[in-house]
């Protein structure tokens, strides 16, 4: 007999709810215990993207989606919506910064998008991953090994906890004061080859992660082919010989994380230039064998440029604030709690408003920052209520399905994603980490 649904709802409020980690990770595993039973596994989406830039397929870019509240829910949305689309391309990611002032650890992330799997009937792979692991240049200038080692622990945390996709994000460190474009781009392609070397040694057997590297900072000038080869040849230089690479390149094209709000709290119009896009993913795929080149910052842009991500060979998009807002601006969020968010803001964030900045600036920008001291009061709500918000989000997720065409991929996925299931138990005080192989090719 299987486990009621009603049962997997309870555990992952429990492992929401709770603040013992201890607690948290014991929940995670009844968790991924069940999803495992049932044929629900994390996965990476690396022979994917290579396959993809061989030419095998195309005419899709794959939505990869921040979750920075309400999690359970909207990860329940996305699987209903995929189920519904026959669709197998998607991701859940959350950012290294997202994890902090989410309040969601990668265990907790993991482990309630898989319960949301398990309660939507979704089995197969799923791709979980580690957004923007970014190292931060002035530390980074500081101490370099001390940052290299954070963002090493983080990785390990995060591919412990079945992150098997992973985004590093060391474009922080390009020196434009440089005349030489690849002196420019030297500690991106060394911090990135040398993390990507740290995974390749402490990923699962059996799985190889999916890395993505980044060339332009995103809301920076944005990035051309010079850049792009540049990269390319510093991380093949050292990169140690025989590891496997990267899958995908980030590129800035004209957006922003989060977009640029006005005076009045609206998003201002975008220009986003889909030809360096569409340049550059043909670069990466003919010149390195990449799956092609990703879009950040894009939940925000006008809903008629979508399509053309699809159009212009983008391999992937990272949405995040969009679906945020949606969430804290619909008739449904509950005025009072929303008022008491920003209260706290008032507070505690004090110090990030800006002089001569609106408070409808300060606030838009300032309030994912209460999400985590929020968090169970989010998760609290009725569950009518929070149902009636994932309804309007996941038409939204609907709708992006469809104009990013990531429909009727799931045989695709099912042909060409190496699937394993792996069970990690962490490193711990120097026990091994035992891996189950058992598994389809």
């Amino acid at each position: 007999m299987g486990r009621k649904p009603l049962e997997v709802d309870k555990i992952v409020m429990d492992l929401i709810m709770t603040d013992d980690s201890g607690l948290k990770k014991k929940l995670a595993k009844k968790i991924s215990d069940i999803a495992y039973k049932k044929g629900i596994y994390t996965s990476s989406i690396h022979e994917f993207y290579i396959t993809r830039g061989k030419g095998e397929f195309s005419g899709f870019t794959v939505p990869a989606i921040n979750l920075r509240s309400m999690t359970y829910d909207l990860a329940r949305a996305i699987f209903r919506v995929a189920k519904k689309n026959n669709s197998g391309a998607f991701i859940f990611e959350i950012a290294k910064s997202e994890m902090g002032y989410t309040a969601q650890p990668p265990v907790e992330f993991t482990a309630v998008v898989l319960a949301a799997s398990i309660k939507e009937g979704y089995s197969g792979p799923v791709f979980i991953q580690g957004d923007h692991f970014q190292a931060n240049a002035k530390k980074f200038q500081e101490d370099p090994d001390k940052e290299l080692k954070g963002l090493q622990d983080l990785i390990a945390d995060a591919a412990g906890a079945g992150f098997y996709n992973i985004d590093i994000d060391s474009s922080t460190l390009v020196d434009l004061s440089k005349k030489d474009i690849k002196k420019q781009q030297k500690n991106n392609y060394e911090v990135c080859a040398k993390l990507t070397q740290f995974i390749r040694r402490i990923e699962p057997k059996g799985i190889t992660v999916s890395v993505g590297g980044e060339i332009g900072e995103v809301g920076h000038q944005n990035s051309t082919p010079e850049d792009l080869r540049a990269f390319m040849e510093g991380f093949k230089e050292r990169l140690r010989k025989g590891l496997v690479g990267i899958s995908k390149i980030s590129i800035q094209t004209g957006t922003s994380h989060g977009g640029v709000v006005k005076a009045d709290g609206s998003i201002a119009e975008v220009k986003l230039d889909f030809n360096t896009l569409n340049t550059l993913s043909g670069i990466a795929q003919k010149e390195y064998g990449l799956g092609g080149a990703v879009q950040h910052g894009a939940s925000t842009l006008p809903e008629e440029m979508f399509h053309k991500f699809p159009e212009n060979n983008t391999v992937e998009v990272h949405l995040a604030t969009g679906f945020q807002n949606m969430m804290l601006d619909s008739k449904n969020f509950p005025v009072d709690l929303k008022n008491k968010m920003y209260d706290w803001l008032k507070v505690n964030a004090a110090n990030e408003k800006k002089e001569g900045e609106t408070d409808e600036q300060f606030f838009y920008k300032a309030r994912k920052k209460a999400l985590g001291p929020f968090k169970k009061d989010i998760m609290g709500l009725p569950e009518e209520l929070r149902d009636k918000i994932a309804a309007e989000i996941e038409a939204k997720f609907d709708f992006l399905f469809k104009q990013l065409n990531a429909v009727n991929n799931r045989s695709l996925v099912d042909k060409y994603v190496i699937l394993k299931r792996v069970i990690v138990r962490k490193r711990q005080e120097g026990n091994e980490v035992v891996h189950d192989g058992e598994g389809a090719d």
